[in-house]
């Protein structure tokens, strides 16, 4: 083996298992955000209502934060993962410190306005006089997750993902278990006062935020002798003055970061429509189909992306790195296998979450179980979604960062539209916005799809991309919804029967991915110990 090849190898498994870093932190990460949502779904003085109060404080939260960092990770990232790939050590190094400086600045001017804007925004804005607790609770988190987020594009620049990983776990695990025990608190304090209970909730989130930024600090304290050595044997091959380097840095980040940010409008359209315009019609039921909509179906409809937010993290200084040294090779198969287990994840989720919607809501908030009909509609965003998020990053990292947010835009727009006109309508009210959310993103996926396949030539093959997993979904949701249907008319138990079929669909599931042979020879050999998988499945006779 040549050493080219070997360096090549070594990145695949690199990417890969950056992408299972990630991908195991994602899901840990939703399984302690489900936990948070169980508990406070269905802790007496909380339920929807609460939901309502601190979700609407936290959906203005996330658009501060889209504002001030949430698109810094892959703008970091790539910036980065360009300069390391030509050798740049000092460059990257340089990049760093600017953008940390940068983003503390901005971090703390968005601190700033959301402590001292919350009495306007909660009651000229939100139509929520309650939520101003909550918002400004949530104001310092702005400032430490802007800084965290740089130092999560630095590592994933370098193509080390456990920073990321662990530090996104910590700060979940962290903020689940001071959740708990500040809304104890609270109830303690107050005799389940709602609002308390909701501040309180916040106050977890704020001080989670600062947990996992000295966990990243620290981690960096640890990794600097390593970089330091890097620096001594690298070459600053652009130098640049701070202005120019921060251009370039906002130049990458703003692009990117105004998907981030339209995403977060996109939520907060329901936040300003959803009570404002139901209000008058069915008076504070209003809030509880919000509640339930942000609460409860948003958190549900997210979790499967977990698994897929690894690949659009991952794809971006990959792709990055590939393309500055001009490797059409390396970034066509990571697109391409990323394109499929997108698909492979996000069918089988989206399927699964609109035929068992009534279930999965009985089973998880048995004290409030309303809003299957939602969850159902909304059930259609995660497919969209998926391919969306992974093609996002492959154009990222393939510098086209404004088509995104042109996309997103274009989708946000047909929301707020669909939205105005469907929730002041009879029998549809909340649903409307579920309907928004689903064409929202059909429309952005389009134009995402479109552009890269005019950007790529992708090597797709109808039958393994779309034909094979359709059928192996068909086959799943046969054989679980058979299950279901049994277990119903044994047992009479709708949440045992929820957990039989999706029991019986993962497994049906996996073994009809393997038996349609949906992975190529190259898929499974870019997998880690991808050589004896193959070989295994060779002696199994499934390939030859």
């Amino acid at each position: 083996m040549t050493l080219t090849k070997e360096k090549k190898k070594v990145k695949k498994e690199t990417f890969i298992q950056g992408i299972l870093a990630l991908m195991f932190s994602q899901v840990l990460i939703k399984i302690f955000g489900l936990i948070q949502t169980l508990y406070l779904t269905n802790r007496e003085g909380f339920g929807d209502k609460g939901n309502s109060i601190y979700m609407n404080g936290y959906h203005i939260y996330a658009l501060l934060l889209a504002i001030s960092s949430i698109g810094v990770p892959n703008a970091i990232a790539k910036l980065i993962s360009e300069r390391l790939a030509l050798g740049d050590n000092k460059g990257a190094q340089r990049i760093f410190r600017i953008a940390f400086a940068t983003f503390a600045v901005i971090g703390f001017i968005g601190t700033l306005f959301l402590f001292f804007g919350a009495n306007i925004i909660a009651n000229n804005f939100l139509y929520v006089p309650e939520a101003e607790f909550t918002i400004k609770t949530l104001s310092p988190a702005i400032f430490f997750v802007s800084i965290s987020s740089v130092m999560r594009g630095y590592f994933n620049g370098r193509q080390e993902m456990e920073a990321t990983s662990k530090s996104q776990t910590f700060e979940q695990v962290f903020k689940t278990i001071l959740t708990v025990v500040l809304v104890e608190l609270a109830v303690f304090m107050t005799n389940q006062n709602t609002v308390v209970m909701a501040t309180f909730a916040t106050i977890a989130t704020s001080l989670a935020t600062i947990l996992s930024f000295i966990y990243l600090f620290r981690f960096y304290k640890i990794a600097r002798k390593e970089i330091n050595v890097e620096n001594e044997v690298g070459v600053l091959t652009e130098k640049g003055s701070v202005k120019t380097i921060v251009k370039k840095i906002l130049g990458v980040s703003i692009p990117i970061s105004i998907s981030s940010i339209l995403s977060s409008i996109n939520k907060n359209i329901d936040s300003f429509t959803v009570v404002r315009l139901l209000k008058p019609k069915i008076g504070e039921k209003a809030n509880e189909l919000y509640g339930i909509l942000s609460g409860k179906v948003d958190i549900l409809t997210s979790m499967p992306l977990a698994f897929n937010i690894a690949f659009a993290t991952a794809l971006v200084p990959a792709i990055s790195a590939a393309r500055v040294k001009n490797d059409k090779e390396t970034i066509n198969n990571r697109i391409s296998f990323s394109l499929l287990v997108t698909l492979l994840i996000g069918l089988p989720c989206t399927i699964g979450m609109l035929v068992y919607a009534d279930g999965i809501l009985n089973l998880l908030f048995p004290a409030e179980s309303a809003g299957a009909m939602l969850l159902a509609i909304s059930a259609l965003t995660i497919f969209f979604t998926a391919l969306a998020q992974t093609i996002n990053g492959a154009l990222q990292g393939l510098g086209k960062v404004k088509v995104p947010a042109i996309a997103l835009g274009c989708g946000v727009i047909v929301k707020l539209i669909a939205n105005l006109i469907l929730i002041p309508i009879d029998g549809i009210y909340a649903n409307g916005a579920a309907i928004g959310s689903v064409l929202c993103h059909i429309v952005s996926f389009s134009i995402v799809y479109y552009t890269l396949r005019k950007t790529v030539k992708l090597q797709f093959k109808l039958h393994r991309l779309m034909i094979r997993p359709v059928l192996a979904t068909i086959i799943m949701m046969i054989f679980s919804y058979i299950s279901y249907l049994l277990v119903i008319n044994i047992a009479s138990s709708i949440r045992l029967a929820t957990i039989i079929a999706i029991i019986v669909a993962i497994i049906v599931y996996a073994i009809s991915v393997i038996l349609l042979k949906i992975f190529s020879k190259t898929d499974i050999l870019m997998l880690p110990k991808g050589e004896k998988i193959y070989n295994l499945l060779v002696k199994l006779k499934i390939y030859a």
